[in-house]
């Protein structure tokens, strides 16, 4: 079995031009593209999320590696789709209607996405009736909602709301996270699952499938 200890380092370093260029490497050496991701790539991004958890990592780290991770994947992903391979699980993201903010809902992305998850992002300010258009149209596993200011926290019980009013809501998990968003509130709204961060939001995703 290869082994690939630079590309880890790449990855947990935040170096995303050699990320991408170790795993175009790798895969031209003959390398498998799904024991690239599960033995070294996400390895490394739990890595990162356990020195976040530790404070010995910061948004600005969770961030470059998340890039690395991203530029890793760009290669892999064709590669995948051509043999049939299945993602983790499928995540619909976006921030709340009246919420401009998108660093946090980056950072979650890039994270699921380096979990093996794949991510649809709908962006920022999203109204309800788009995250019940991709809920029906997508057929995700798990929405993700983020707000980041106190005054948009409502709307995620609006979006769960309306997708009890379009008949959907008992076919996606729905997780939320931000700032301001507690575990208590997003038990009062009816959420599946609450994030406080970025690795945590990962934790609680792989443990939402599994239920």
């Amino acid at each position: 079995m290869a082994e690939f200890p630079k590309l880890y380092n790449a990855i947990l370093n935040g170096d995303e031009s050699t990320a991408a260029q170790l795993t175009s490497e790798a895969l031209k050496e003959g390398a498998d593209p799904s024991e690239l991701i599960t033995r070294w790539m996400i390895p490394a991004m739990d890595e990162v999320g356990r020195l976040f958890e530790a404070q010995e990592y910061y948004v600005p780290e969770l961030l470059l590696s998340g890039r690395a991770m991203k530029a890793a994947l760009e290669p892999i992903r064709p590669l995948l789709a051509a043999r049939g391979v299945q993602p983790t699980g499928y995540i619909v993201l976006g921030t709340v209607k009246g919420d401009l903010h998108d660093i946090g809902k980056n950072l979650v992305g890039s994270m699921l996405e380096g979990a093996g998850f794949e991510v649809h992002d709908l962006g920022i300010d999203v109204p309800q009736g788009k995250f019940v258009e991709a809920v029906i149209n997508r057929n995700p596993d798990i929405l993700a909602l983020s707000a980041l200011l106190t005054v948009t926290m409502p709307e995620m019980k609006k979006v769960i709301d309306a997708l009890i009013e379009a008949g959907v809501r008992n076919q996606v998990k729905v997780l939320v996270g931000g700032a301001p968003v507690t575990r208590e509130f997003a038990g009062q709204i009816g959420a599946d699952g609450y994030g406080e961060n970025a690795s945590s939001a990962v934790t609680i995703a792989r443990s939402l499938l599994k239920k």
